[in-house]
């Protein structure tokens, strides 16, 4: 059953009330169709409504929806074949960022992603996608590796941020962040970035500093999640809604302020109630975008991709 976030509650009920409706239907004699279509309507009008007014909260608990499409799902959805590359050639193979050769309409690219996994055994796994420092060193790899063979890189970013643990920091989790943003600035190659859910800080910023930004619709994109701006700006995390306001953190916002340079738009009520059609127009979207960096040399991709950062205000 699909889980709904605590403002969906009134479409919860319209829908449970169908799913009643529809059973005694199943039931019975009780010719109550039109009724249960009356009543579809009504959900898909609630739900229509509510998602075009969505809240910077908001947004982010549709970034964060457990049902929300992962890496693992796009690599399914997007490539025709992917080929996994791991491990960072110095210490681990760290899963919160996964990531290998593959092909997308029969293109050849790399495809760099985090994983937060999708139940609690994965999760844990994925490490709920906060990668460690040899996680960004596997980037840096396997964008290395992109550079040599003259493929583009697709990066598809989703997570809290990069994992504070003390053994993290030990390891050179800065030094790491810096490198791998350092890396995708270099490239000589076309590169796309997507945020597809959450973009937490610096560990989104490994790997989205590409030649074109792109956000699916409800995705955020931040410098520290809305609850650690308000335990630092009030002192309690119950001011993250007004964090998230202020903060502008949503597509809409980073779009108007030149940070990102597209929005995919997600399938009604969010990219978990149609994880194929978002997947789709996903895809559509990167060709889109390789296709118009097609053609540039390696100068032009590095000095576009140096004034785009720089123009950031």
């Amino acid at each position: 059953m699909l889980t709904f976030l605590d403002f969906e509650k009134p479409i919860a009920e319209l829908d449970s009330r169908v799913a009643e409706l529809k059973d005694t239907a199943r039931g019975g004699d009780l010719d109550i169709d039109h009724e249960i279509e009356r009543l579809e309507a009504k959900s898909q009008r609630m739900l229509k409504e509510t998602y075009s007014r969505l809240t910077p909260w908001q947004k982010t608990q549709v970034a964060r929806h457990p049902e929300r499409p992962h890496f693992r799902d796009y690599v399914a959805g997007l490539t025709d074949e992917f080929l996994p590359l791991a491990g960072d050639r110095a210490f681990a193979d760290d899963q919160a960022i996964l990531g290998g050769l593959a092909r997308i309409d029969g293109r050849k690219v790399m495809l760099i992603g985090h994983e937060k996994g999708s139940d609690t055994t994965s999760r844990l796994k994925h490490n709920f996608g906060m990668a460690k420092p040899e996680g960004y060193r596997k980037a840096i790899r396997l964008m290395d590796l992109a550079d040599r063979f003259g493929l583009p890189v697709v990066s598809l970013i989703d997570t809290p941020g990069a994992f504070p643990g003390v053994q993290a920091e030990e390891r050179g989790q800065a030094e790491a962040i810096a490198r791998s943003t350092e890396r995708g600035l270099a490239l000589g190659v076309p590169s796309v970035a997507v945020v597809v859910g959450e973009g937490g800080s610096g560990g989104a910023v490994a790997i989205a500093a590409a030649s074109r930004v792109l956000m699916l619709e409800h995705a955020v994109y931040s410098v520290i999640s809305p609850e650690g701006c308000a335990s630092i700006l009030w002192r309690t995390a119950d001011k993250a809604a007004d964090a998230a306001e202020a903060m502008r953190i949503t597509a809409a916002d980073l779009l108007s302020l030149k940070v990102i340079d597209r929005i995919v738009p997600e399938p009604l009520g969010g990219a978990h109630r149609a994880p194929a059609e978002a997947i789709a127009n996903l895809k559509a979207a990167i060709l889109e975008e390789l296709d118009e960096l097609a053609g540039k040399s390696p100068d032009q991709l590095r000095q576009a991709r140096r004034e785009k950062f720089l123009a950031i205000a």
